[in-house]
């Protein structure tokens, strides 16, 4: 079958199409702050809109107390339940085959081989920039990248800077909006046990603690060696995932080479999803030859974003050693 045959636009566009959903699941098996979202089902697939709307929940329901007898029962009713709007972002990666690779791959299963090697190439280079966005403030790109962890636990919640001072939309300089606050420390000092427990315990509330942290490989290694040997414990979850890891308390604490220097996460990631678009997610397009070119392309397309809905349960610790 030779480079004229135009079957190969279907046989390139139905493997690929074939391949989409392991393409998807290797991405976010790359990195631990994917594997996180992947393995807690938060890559949540809905079906549009303007705007992603997070509900969100900032004060209690005053009416709730103790009554006796024929005494009136508040009815007082509750403000406290707002929203948060995020803008739909999205990324592509192009698979590209040119006339000579089909002609030195002659045969159907050969260019198959061909395209399976390209979509891992494909696969590789969607793990490395949306990981790299999900550790940044979405201003990348001209503001097109994804929301990241830099929008959403900073290290100034309190920031005038019109960028970043609206997180989903709530202006988090306002005195009244203290409930949209993360935690943070930024105290330039080397790293200690005092400091990650501070933070755990503030971001805490009962049983709703921490369940990741996130930092660099030379802050994680500085933890290491604040442990004693019999304390270094593991998660198995994150070990099996293929992802060293240390316990603090009952979080795995891991490093990523696109954490920021001197930085430390404490997530909670019941309050973060990675929220997609159900008909615009790795979804790839019909293979084309385009006029004028000896080359057929398709495109894998993905439309979603970043969103929280409790920056409380959120912690950073900036400029460590």
């Amino acid at each position: 079958m030779g480079i004229g045959n135009d079957n190969f636009d279907a046989i390139l566009s139905t493997t690929l199409k074939k391949y989409t959903p392991t393409l998807e699941d290797n991405v976010f098996t790359d990195y631990p702050l994917l594997d996180m979202f992947k393995r807690a089902d938060h890559v949540v697939k809905i079906d549009g809109g303007e705007q992603i709307v997070e509900p969100l929940l900032y004060e209690q329901n005053s009416t709730a107390g103790s009554y006796a007898g024929y005494d009136n029962v508040d009815t007082t009713p509750q403000e406290g339940i707002t929203s948060a709007a995020f803008d739909w972002k999205q990324f592509a990666a192009t698979v590209a085959i040119s006339g000579i690779e089909e002609i030195k791959n002659e045969g159907t299963s050969r260019v198959i081989n061909l395209l399976e090697a390209k979509v891992k190439q494909a696969e590789m280079s969607i793990s490395d920039s949306l990981n790299f966005a999900l550790f940044g403030n979405g201003s990348g790109n001209s503001s097109k990248d994804f929301a990241g962890l830099q929008l959403y636990v900073q290290a100034d919640p309190t920031v005038a800077t019109a960028a970043l001072r609206f997180p989903g939309g709530i202006d988090q300089n306002d005195a009244l909006n203290a409930w949209w606050r993360n935690y943070t420390n930024t105290t330039t000092a080397a790293l200690t046990i005092a400091q990650l427990s501070t933070a755990y315990n503030s971001v805490s509330k009962g049983r709703d603690v921490p369940t990741n942290i996130f930092t660099t490989q030379a802050l994680y290694e500085k933890y290491e060696s604040l442990l004693q040997p019999a304390l270094r414990f593991s998660d198995n979850a994150t070990a099996d995932a293929g992802f060293q890891n240390l316990l603090y308390k009952s979080a795995p604490m891991v490093f990523d080479r696109d954490c920021t220097a001197g930085f430390v996460y404490f997530l909670n990631v019941k309050y973060l999803k990675l929220k997609c678009h159900s008909g615009t997610w790795f979804k790839n397009t019909p293979f084309v030859k385009p006029h004028g070119q000896d080359a057929r392309y398709s495109q894998i397309l993905s439309a979603g974003n970043l969103v929280v809905s409790n920056r409380q349960r959120q912690g950073i610790l900036t400029n460590k050693s």
